[in-house]
């Protein structure tokens, strides 16, 4: 294989990889800070992908659509919040699930009956349709370049938030102490509406930007929802730089496993053998390395020791 294919579908796995970084960011969050298993997140990427499309749609602008991705799913997350996730801090992680696992159906049933059961679709804006030329005559889509910057531009500022900011040290805190940073006179139920907001924005945000290059239909942020919870388990619950890591780590893996098992299984193999075995393997592969990474190390890369 050429070295144009394999760096395009490197670009892709990390484009892949920073996207699944905006859910899994929101999610090791909610996670680690509150100790919450929160299935519902994967509806708060389809919230702000549908608000997206909807705006886009009657406005005809990219940015008020993100805008409006944002808020939405912020909203949407703040009032999940107040009303049923406040109410589940103190009970057992199986009542947790199921109560999410619920928000999951009443988003979904809500969404088909305000949207319908037909697909939307986010156009790319003009300014950031059609390729670029990189270095070496590599031509790339610029929308996914765009993501790419942004992925990487909201993970240095998660940084900035959670290290330099006062927010930040109490996030940090929160995590470690809840009940000696409430004693300290810190709101602890305003902090976790902010926390739960924040991270709904992000995977709101996220699906509004995966899908102008994918459809917009009910069910699509479980597929997802799956894929960051094994981000964060590889790169350690809580920890934003593990849960940027392990995005990389599996976007890479699921991408380039992908499309490089079936032809080198084609060497020793019938072709539609290594194609079927080449793609069943390819779809384990995350998997496998969520394995080996808890062998080595079962708090995660970056998750605090036990």
């Amino acid at each position: 294989m050429s070295a144009i294919l394999i760096l395009e579908q490197v670009l892709n796995g990390i484009q892949f990889g920073v996207m699944l970084f905006l859910m899994a960011a929101g999610l090791t969050l909610i996670f680690g800070v509150m100790g919450l298993i929160n299935l519902a997140h994967g509806s708060l990427y389809m919230v702000g992908a549908f608000a997206a499309a909807a705006v886009a749609g009657a406005t005809g602008s990219f940015l008020l659509a993100l805008i409006a991705a944002l808020a939405a799913a912020a909203l949407a997350g703040a009032v999940i919040e107040m009303v049923v996730i406040r109410r589940l801090y103190a009970s057992a992680h199986l009542d947790q699930v199921l109560a999410t696992f619920a928000l999951i159906l009443v988003f979904s049933e809500g969404t088909r009956w305000v949207f319908g059961s037909f697909p939307l679709f986010l156009d790319i804006p003009d300014v950031l349709a059609g390729p670029v030329t990189l270095p070496g005559g590599i031509e790339y889509p610029l929308y996914r370049l765009t993501l790419i910057a942004i992925g990487l531009a909201i993970a240095a500022g998660l940084w900035w938030l959670i290290e330099r900011t006062r927010i930040g040290i109490q996030i940090r805190a929160g995590e470690n102490d809840r009940e000696m940073i409430a004693a300290l006179g810190v709101d602890i139920s305003r902090l976790y509406t902010l926390i739960f907001a924040l991270g709904a924005a992000l995977a709101g945000l996220a699906g509004a930007l995966v899908g102008a290059i994918q459809s917009v239909q009910v069910g699509m942020g479980e597929p997802v929802l799956i894929l960051a919870f094994v981000v964060i388990v590889i790169g350690g619950i809580g920890s934003i730089k593990g849960a940027f890591i392990g995005a990389i780590l599996v976007g890479l893996t699921d991408t380039l496993g992908g499309v490089f098992l079936p032809p080198l299984f084609k060497l020793f193999m019938e072709p539609s053998a290594a194609t079927q075995t080449g793609s069943a393997l390819s779809s384990m592969l995350i998997y496998l390395l969520m394995s080996l990474v808890l062998i080595w190390r079962p708090t995660g890369l970056f998750g605090a020791r036990a």
